[in-house]
């Protein structure tokens, strides 16, 4: 596959900073950004708990080489599709993205002109990396699936603490202020990529599910030239590139190991084959969704110590987490500020829950600027472990049952129970909006102007 090597990441013309460049094989690793500080406190918990157990003890003591190739790239981002952005904002975003669909519906051979950035990217798309096996894939879908719905509620507590207090991916959707502004439709997108990536298919070329997923991917790279030009050299010194190809990676691993972590960490069993072929599915849609092949592990170990090293790293609170906690607790509040009796009822339980699968410093680090961030939750973390221990319980005494290989793939012929329940809810709520279609279109004027982007 050939790659454009005459651009810097940012697209900027005449001199760029040193580091913003796409890294190629044989050249020196960049430093880690200044904002990679530890954060340990704040994401121990997890850590600890589900994540470092599994890691093998001659691993733990120092770092294997795909760390500090992993650490070198948050700097940049998704060079194929940054490339393409950059690209239709020459050509235009509407005649892009009608370049892009005929291009996911009817292959790149049937755009008339394609720019060379398109092409790139969709011989990337048209060719799967030697270590995917559908075979394999498929297995993978149907263990992940398979997991308990504890695990998933834990999976997506983590996913939302690292989304809201995480330094590098609080800042970037603090700057959309989307969550505040968009947020049914910002929802509701989101729950219907994950409910669908977990259906059968999902990554076939001419799935919709797989269309889905790159047009999604090209709404991350959107945001991240629109931040690029507009936060500037100054902000890029000190945070590396938004929306980075680390924090992608990251976030990958973490949806498709972390549910199998805690169903182990509870005492559900899994072979390291179980393993190596949950995370090759979501190892293949993070490739499909731009995470650069040289950083995307092969092994579920390689994946885990590639977690276990950079969860201490994720970073936060930053000033974007009370923005957007603030607003959230806004939507629940009188005019005086004060909760309801039902809201500060119902907000023990579910700061509960995320307290008991992503820690409490975490949570409290997300709650800190609200009404509700002295409310006690020790005995709702107490109940929420019942709950896992009973729910993954009853997973064990049903994979000691016969015809497992029947029952998973009965289990997962429509895909995940946990994203489905969240899809329904969320439909519901945005139709209330007027909101039916995930069109993944509203960062299309983000990066449209030399000077940054009107992302508000």
């Amino acid at each position: 596959m050939t790659t454009s090597t005459s651009t810097p990441a940012s697209g900027t013309a005449g001199e760029s900073h040193p580091f913003d460049y796409y890294h190629r094989p044989g050249m020196s690793l960049r430093p880690w950004p200044q904002r990679s500080t530890e954060s340990r406190d704040l994401w121990e918990h997890p850590r600890l708990r589900y994540v470092e157990p599994m890691v093998p003890s001659c691993r733990r003591s120092s770092p294997g080489p795909l760390v500090e190739l992993v650490a070198d790239h948050q700097w940049q981002g998704d060079e194929l599709m940054d490339d393409v952005v950059r690209a239709f904002r020459r050509t235009g975003m509407a005649q892009g993205r009608r370049m892009l669909d005929m291009a996911l519906d009817h292959g790149i051979d049937a755009v008339p002109d394609a720019p060379a950035e398109l092409v790139r990217l969709f011989d990337s798309l048209d060719n799967p990396p030697d270590w995917h096996d559908p075979v394999r894939w498929e297995r993978g879908r149907q263990l992940w699936v398979n997991g308990s719905f504890a695990s998933k509620m834990g999976m997506a507590v983590m996913d939302g603490l690292a989304t809201f207090v995480g330094n590098d991916v609080s800042k970037a959707t603090g700057a959309t202020k989307r969550f505040i502004n968009a947020f049914q439709r910002r929802m509701f997108e989101s729950y219907t990529w994950f409910w669908n990536v977990t259906r059968e298919h999902a990554m076939d070329r001419y799935s919709p599910i797989f269309k889905d997923t790159v047009k999604v991917r090209l709404m991350h790279a959107q945001v991240r030239v629109g931040l690029r030009l507009s936060w500037g050299d100054e902000s890029f010194e000190f945070e590396g590139s938004p929306i980075s190809c680390t924090s992608m990676l990251m976030g990958s691993i973490s949806f498709g190991l972390v549910p199998m972590l805690i169903d182990i960490a509870h005492g559900r069993l899994y072979s390291a084959s179980d393993l190596d072929d949950a995370w090759l599915h979501w190892a293949y849609i993070a490739y499909v969704f731009g995470v650069a092949p040289a950083v995307i592990p092969t092994t579920a170990v390689d994946a885990i110590e590639l977690m276990n090293y950079f969860l201490p790293y994720t970073g936060g609170p930053t000033p974007e987490t009370a923005l957007m906690a603030d607003s959230a607790a806004a939507s629940v509040t009188n005019d005086r500020g004060k909760l309801s009796l039902l809201s500060r009822a119902a907000a023990g339980p579910l700061l509960g829950v995320a307290a008991y699968f992503g820690g409490e410093a975490a949570t409290r680090a997300l709650i800190a600027t609200t009404p509700v961030h002295d409310v006690s939750l020790s005995r709702w973390i107490r109940l929420t472990g019942l709950y896992a221990r009973a729910n993954v319980w009853q997973n064990r005494v049903v994979d000691i049952l016969p015809f497992k290989s029947a029952r998973l793939r009965w289990r997962g012929r429509t895909g995940d129970r946990y994203w489905r329940f969240n899809l329904a809810t969320s439909r519901i709520s945005a139709k209330r909006k007027g909101i039916t279609t995930t069109p993944y279109d509203h960062h299309d004027a983000t990066p449209s102007t030399s000077a940054g982007c009107p992302i508000h």
